[in-house]
């Protein structure tokens, strides 16, 4: 009995650290570095002393005063106030003289995403020596760009059968990358070049040609949202762009319950919400994101889907359209041979 209560005593001072007989390093005993937070959540603050007392101690957050204390309790942190992410948190001791200065680091997430199923309602043809990089459906038709050097194009392709109705090549040094209808418009990103094009749509005749305000920005995926371009680089973040002069407005980080979400790819925007192919070899997988904070709210699983023999790289599942009509999306791959009309429902 006297051992449990001595433990007992011991975790409580550990905890908040008002026990006076804990001198050594000062430090951060929690939270521990590393430690995820869902965002929220309230934690404490609680650090080991050097001395038996203190003239003050100041907190701060990423560099950024979070409060001053003349004590050593635990302190509060509420991480609703905080954005996602890593957060670096520091304490500065001013005792007898001295100062000291310890550290930790949290991660803050989001609540786990919904879990999505699909259905299969439709298989049609896809060309197989079409590298899909962006697909777009409207008005019966579907428009789809193509990559790889020298073979690179924008089309539009019939539904039904896989049939190209119409298209036009790239130069051939060029990467062909993502696409998105403005209007009467079509934008098209290139991979590494640094550079996008705007067609006509009803033509496909290139209009103009227009350099990324990022030079170190490569070209994934894009989409339109009727008021901005967003578009993807492989990173985490997506990245909002005037329409028309086609410079960065700004960007958000993308992350779940496990962190920042990387290699967001192919973009399709859906009743305020986009939807992203993430680029994997080894998976397919689609997420669906709140585009204004950033935080994956549902994760598709396209396991099993496509059967076809698959390539070690280069057959990666890409390419994501919607059937506003049907309420039923459109998905294929690189050079895959077909492509699926799937409905999504949560698990």
């Amino acid at each position: 009995m006297k051992y449990q209560a001595f433990a007992v005593a011991l975790s409580a001072c550990l905890f908040l650290i008002g026990c006076k007989s804990q001198k050594g390093r000062f430090e951060f005993v929690t939270p521990e570095a590393g430690t995820s937070v869902l965002k929220g959540e309230k934690l404490q603050l609680a650090l080991r002393f050097p001395d038996e007392t203190v003239d003050s101690v100041i907190y701060s957050v990423d560099g950024d005063l979070l409060a001053s204390k003349t004590d050593t309790t635990a302190l509060e942190f509420d991480s609703n106030q905080f954005n996602y992410g890593n957060r670096s948190l520091s304490a500065k001791i001013y005792y007898g003289g001295k100062e000291d200065i310890a550290y930790t680091n949290i991660l803050i997430v989001p609540p786990t995403p919904t879990a999505y199923q699909f259905e299969v309602i439709n298989t049609y043809p896809h060309d197989p020596k079409a590298f899909t990089q962006g697909l777009q459906y409207e008005n019966g038709i579907l428009y789809e760009s193509t990559g790889m050097q020298g073979r690179s194009s924008l089309r539009k392709v019939d539904l039904k059968t896989g049939n190209v109705i119409q298209k036009t090549d790239l130069d051939g040094e060029l990467f062909g990358e993502g696409m998105t209808i403005v209007g009467d418009k079509i934008i098209f990103l290139t991979y590494t070049s640094g550079v996008g094009f705007v067609y006509d749509k009803s033509s496909l005749k290139r209009l103009q040609t227009f350099d990324y305000t990022n030079p170190k920005q490569e070209g994934w995926g894009i989409t339109y949202d009727g008021t901005r371009l967003i578009k993807t680089d492989g990173s985490s973040f997506l990245y909002f762009v005037d329409p028309v002069t086609f410079r960065e407005l700004g960007s958000i980080e993308v992350f779940d319950d496990r962190g920042p979400v990387a290699n967001l790819n192919e973009l399709e925007y859906v009743d305020g919400k986009i939807y992203a192919n993430l680029y994997y070899a080894d998976r397919d997988e689609a997420v669906i994101i709140n585009p204004e904070t950033g935080v994956v709210e549902g994760k598709i699983n396209f396991v099993g889907l496509y059967d076809g023999k698959r390539q070690p790289t280069g057959n990666e599942m890409n390419g994501i359209a919607y059937n506003a009509s049907t309420k039923t999306f459109y998905v294929t791959g690189k050079d895959w041979t077909q492509l699926f009309e799937v409905r999504l429902s949560p698990r």
